[in-house]
């Protein structure tokens, strides 16, 4: 049996509204309003990406481009889906169109008991830089964690 090849990533468009609430519904629980939906997918400086199946959002992720920095703002994979790579090939294309926009440095909040999203930002060089305590809607503590993007060997972004 032949594995099923991945799809190739595209930005999120304003177009891709429904999807992308679907997703973050079905992935992370529903963390933005349409509104804030809206308002991701129609800003330039608020790049995302997605790996599509047909009409199926299957994986994505975004963020802010602030400056020289791009603070991720969420990646997120279909729970049938998770395992596969995903979530690691939207964040490398994330943080490439970044650099490519300027970026030299990203930030993110990751849950500090999620060890799947923990071991795949710490794959990709992401540390710890500090802690906000009770920051998730549970009282979850977040760690902040940074990357340098342009640290990596010959400017190429890979995750282990």
């Amino acid at each position: 049996m032949t594995a099923e090849p991945i799809p190739p990533l595209r930005p999120l468009k304003p177009a891709d509204l429904e999807p992308c609430l679907a997703l973050d519904g079905l992935a992370l629980g529903g963390i933005w309003t349409p509104a804030q939906w809206q308002r991701e997918l129609e800003d330039d400086r608020r790049p995302g990406l997605g790996v599509w199946r047909g009409a199926d959002l299957l994986a994505m992720a975004s963020g802010w481009l602030v400056v020289d920095e791009l603070h991720i703002t969420l990646v997120a994979v279909a729970p049938t889906q998770r395992r596969l790579g995903l979530g690691r090939l939207v964040l490398l294309g994330l943080l490439a169109a970044a650099r490519q926009g300027g970026a030299e440095r990203a930030t993110l909040e990751v849950a500090s008991g999620n060890s799947a999203a923990r071991a795949l930002y710490g794959g990709c060089g992401f540390r710890d830089a500090g802690i906000r305590h009770g920051y998730y809607r549970k009282g979850e503590d977040a760690l902040i964690q940074w990357l340098k993007l342009d640290a990596t060997e010959a400017g190429r972004l890979e995750c282990g």
